[in-house]
């Protein structure tokens, strides 16, 4: 009997020891790096004359186009529609891949005679400045904000 209870003990004790993994072997494949983050984006990177595009969230369809005039002073943006006069944009923050700007009251060009701002996410890609904007329109109901992206070109 007390070698059975022996074995049994020598079991429960083999059970419960820890294995050991065998060495990975090395493939002589480094570790791919993780994606670099998108690069810090400044005022002086998108100073001057830009022909820009606005269309639909989901559409390529152009739905206006305007001249951004961008400078290195926070103070001094603009944006201009055909025929028309110059209005100004506020520059709330540049930090990171992003300019974000406020622009309006002014007049839409989408919807005529109606009233609306603007709130912009400006990025740069591919040499392009491309816009995410919320337009807030001086109306009331369920189509008073609209999501429209842009893309813009250095003007030449």
């Amino acid at each position: 009997m007390r070698i059975i209870s022996i074995l049994a003990f020598a079991a429960i004790v083999a059970g419960c020891a820890k294995s050991e993994s065998p060495p990975v072997a090395d493939t002589g494949m480094a570790m791919q790096p993780a994606d670099a983050p998108p690069a810090a984006m400044s005022l002086t990177d998108v100073t001057g004359r830009w022909n820009i595009r606005v269309m639909g969230e989901t559409s390529d369809s152009t739905l206006t186009t305007y001249v951004l005039d961008a400078t290195a002073d926070t103070s001094t943006w603009t944006f201009t529609f055909p025929n028309g006069k110059p209005i100004p944009m506020r520059i709330v923050n540049v930090g990171g891949d992003s300019i974000v700007t406020n622009a309006g009251p002014f007049a839409s060009q989408l919807r005529r005679g109606v009233q609306v701002r603007t709130h912009i996410v400006w990025r740069m890609q591919d040499g392009k400045l491309n816009g995410r904007t919320t337009a807030r329109y001086a109306t009331s109901g369920a189509d008073s904000v609209a999501q429209l992206r842009s893309e813009g070109t250095r003007a030449q």
